[in-house]
């Protein structure tokens, strides 16, 4: 299942540009290059692999004035592993002292099924760039190893958003997330997934991203796409971060009317401005609830629930696994 993964179209406030494989590019036909986030991608065609792409792109266009990067599919032909795009993009840190936001592996189902995104240790991409301010990454673990997608505990001062979009995020990176010091951390998005796919996060590795103390600015948290959706909202009903956030994500997973109950049982959520609760197997009872509860204090309530929902049905999926 992958029905919550598309290519991103605006990263970090701007409109994401895809680089032609154009060796001579017109004068006047690429943007200036602080005014979009420029996406790299090698395509079908098997004409650039990404060392060739990563020199054409770094020659055409002014790396210090680059805001925004986003990688999108970095093989051509048979599929590699991102280490090596990684590190070229490392070890060139130094030509990008303008970058404030990078996204790892811009890629939809079609080009490859997010559980085969062999990701690696993402942290030097993080540590390369101390004026980094957006952080993202597509990819899973690996349920025979301790996940293919790994993550250290790091400092970073200027971090504010984190998003790791999953069908597999490995409970190793759960608590390197909540291990690590983000001070100006604002927004965290974790697509938990399924084991199957190396996702084995539990309730007590969300534990720092509840208690509110460990990121006191936080004021977006999403615990998405999880097989264990009642569970997180049980804990995230008396969970301490809830009083100082403006949004509420518990999207993508498997959401019943029993985490719609422990929800409405918990804390007031009238301060939030949004709660998004889309992709769920809430009854209509219960998601009518949920809206007398909120939408009269001015909260905006997501409930597009899940594809063909069958309530007698047993069987329950999250928006994004293979």
């Amino acid at each position: 299942m992958s029905d919550g993964i598309d290519h991103i179209e605006e990263f970090h406030g701007l409109p994401v540009f895809t680089l032609a494989r154009d060796e001579a590019p017109a004068p006047g036909a690429l943007p200036e290059p602080d005014a979009v986030a420029w996406r790299l991608d090698c395509g079908w065609d098997e004409k650039w692999t990404f060392p060739e792409l990563w020199r054409h792109f770094t020659s055409v266009v002014d790396t210090e004035r680059v805001r925004a990067l986003v990688i999108g599919p970095w093989w051509s032909g048979e599929y590699s592993e991102l280490a090596p795009v990684q590190e070229l993009i490392v070890a060139d840190a130094a030509r990008f002292p303008a970058l404030r936001a990078l996204f790892l592996a811009d890629v939809v189902g079609e080009e490859c099924e997010v559980s085969w995104l062999r990701i690696n240790d993402i942290t030097p991409a993080i540590e390369a760039f101390p004026l980094l301010e957006n952080f993202g990454v597509r990819g899973c673990g690996d349920t025979y190893r301790d996940g293919d997608l790994r993550l250290r505990p790091v400092k970073h001062d200027r971090l504010r958003v984190l998003r790791f979009e999953s069908g597999g995020l490995p409970g190793s990176v759960v608590r390197a997330v909540g291990a690590s010091e983000l001070p100006a951390l604002e927004h965290v998005e974790l697509w938990l997934g399924v084991d199957e796919y190396g996702g084995n996060a539990t309730l007590a590795d969300l534990a720092p991203l509840l208690d509110g103390g460990r990121f006191p600015r936080l004021r977006h948290l999403g615990l998405q796409n999880s097989e264990i959706q009642d569970e997180i909202a049980g804990a995230v009903a008396a969970a301490p971060v809830v009083a100082g956030l403006e949004s509420l994500a518990l999207s993508m997973g498997t959401l019943t009317d029993a985490g719609a109950e422990a929800l409405l049982a918990g804390q007031p959520l009238t301060h939030l401005d949004e709660l998004d609760l889309s992709h769920h197997y809430i009854s209509a009872p219960w998601r009518t609830r949920i809206q007398e509860a909120l939408e009269p204090h001015g909260v905006r309530v997501e409930l597009e629930v899940a594809h063909d929902i069958d309530e007698d049905d047993e069987w329950r999926y999250v928006a994004v696994s293979e």
